[in-house]
């Protein structure tokens, strides 16, 4: 078990660090490790930050043990069904500035890569360094064919993100019927699996 309570498995790359966490990605600043139940205020704070609100949504997490539901729920059943999901990006030392990583959504076909980010860690390529990292772990050692992004049109930020790390815009769409439009963004030319 590791931190929290939350069961380990075995992702491709993933290492235990001697904290107890389950590092899965390192970039020269970042490291990209499984969100566990001890993570809970870190994600209380950043669902309910504006700009997460306004451009991803509000996932009704309000308390402590909200938060610990959203992270069971999602990114750790995300881990025991497909072996990845949303990860902690975490400085060095620790310290969680976001999240980032792969997803697997109804009314996608493609996994799709996303992050969000507190407002005090915007505006230093954290986004981009992890999401790179991110889409590189995807398909060397997932072996995923095609990684895409959504976002919302109204979104600069993270249109801006993707656009940096090699996504291209494909078209508008739609996760159900009656959702808002997003953004699709798929590999461009010179990413694009053979």
């Amino acid at each position: 078990m590791t931190n929290g309570g939350m069961s380990r498995t075995s992702n491709r790359g993933a290492r235990q660090a001697a904290s107890g966490h389950t590092v899965v990605i390192e970039t020269a600043r970042l490291v990209l490790r499984q969100l566990e139940l001890s993570d809970a205020a870190f994600i209380l704070e950043l669902l309910n930050e504006p700009a997460f609100l306004q451009f991803i949504g509000d996932k009704g997490v309000r308390t402590l043990a909200d938060a610990e539901g959203y992270i069971g729920k999602g990114p750790g059943d995300s881990y025991a069904r497909h072996g990845f999901g949303l990860y902690a990006a975490c400085l060095r030392d620790g310290t969680p500035l976001g999240i980032c990583g792969l997803v697997k959504r109804d009314g996608l076909s493609d996994v799709d890569v996303g992050f969000a980010f507190l407002a005090r860690y915007r505006l230093q390529g954290f986004a981009v360094e992890s999401a790179a990292a991110v889409l590189a772990h995807a398909k060397q050692e997932l072996r995923l064919r095609r990684v895409v992004a959504i976002t919302a049109p109204d979104n600069p930020g993270s249109i801006a993100v993707l656009e940096r790390i090699g996504l291209e815009f494909e078209r508008m769409i739609r996760l159900e019927e009656h959702s808002p439009e997003l953004r699709l963004y798929g590999p461009g030319r010179s990413v694009r699996a053979p």
